[in-house]
């Protein structure tokens, strides 16, 4: 593998003909992941980095899967007394299926493409995690752009660190413990397909986007934050 450069090889979750009893399998394995190496740690940070512990707040999420993201900060905010309302978009309806199972007060969930959502009124809070490797740079950029245009408060991304350690390490473990043939397939490559901080800063120049930050967190994860001037 050559971490100089971007994996463009597709993931098997990205194929239309993939069962969905699989695919639930990958989301039961990829929660496991996120909570215990941190990656719904990391989102709360995202989530806490931009709210108004004083005001209601209506967060919403593109590529939300099965609501696991949404669910920690559902809980994360009830922890707090926080008033939140929630927004999944997800194009997968079985996904969102799912979601709808688990998330069942102050929640919508729209089956789309995220571009394609017509949002009624601007959420506070946009993000997304583990989501935006799936795209090329062209569309990361556009991504950007549209976070940025919808989002009153602003925006965060929990996203994969492109290096070396991050896939051998991945690779192995999944090879060990993962049940799942998706897992083992695309958590790999979906480090191989995840970007640099250098990818990162270009993606926001070309975007126009000046006000933001990006965080290297453990396990090899991006914490991006955009905060709009209110």
């Amino acid at each position: 593998m050559n971490f100089r450069h971007r994996s463009y090889q597709p993931e098997l979750l990205d194929r239309p003909d993939i069962p969905f009893e699989d695919i639930q399998r990958n989301m039961q394995e990829l929660n496991f992941i996120n909570t215990w190496l941190g990656g719904h740690a990391i989102t709360v940070t995202g989530v806490e980095a931009l709210v108004n512990a004083k005001n209601p707040v209506t967060i919403c999420e593109i590529g939300c899967g099965g609501g696991d993201n949404l669910l920690a900060i559902r809980n994360w905010c009830n922890k707090r007394n926080i008033p939140a309302a929630f927004i999944g978009i997800d194009i997968n309806p079985h996904c969102t299926a799912v979601a709808a199972k688990r998330l069942l007060s102050n929640t919508q969930l729209i089956t789309s493409d995220y571009k394609d959502v017509q949002l009624e009124k601007q959420p506070d809070i946009i993000f997304s995690s583990l989501f935006c490797h799936h795209f090329s740079d062209r569309e990361m950029v556009k991504q950007l752009q549209w976070m940025k245009t919808n989002a009153r408060l602003g925006f965060f991304i929990n996203d994969l660190h492109r290096h070396r350690v991050a896939y051998y390490s991945i690779k192995v473990l999944t090879a060990l413990f993962s049940n799942s043939y998706l897992v083992k397939h695309d958590a790999p490559l979906s480090v191989a397909r995840g970007f640099t901080r250098d990818e990162w800063l270009q993606f926001f120049n070309i975007a126009g986007i000046s006000n933001y930050s990006i965080e290297w967190k453990w396990a090899f994860r991006w914490l991006i934050i955009s905060k709009n001037a209110v």
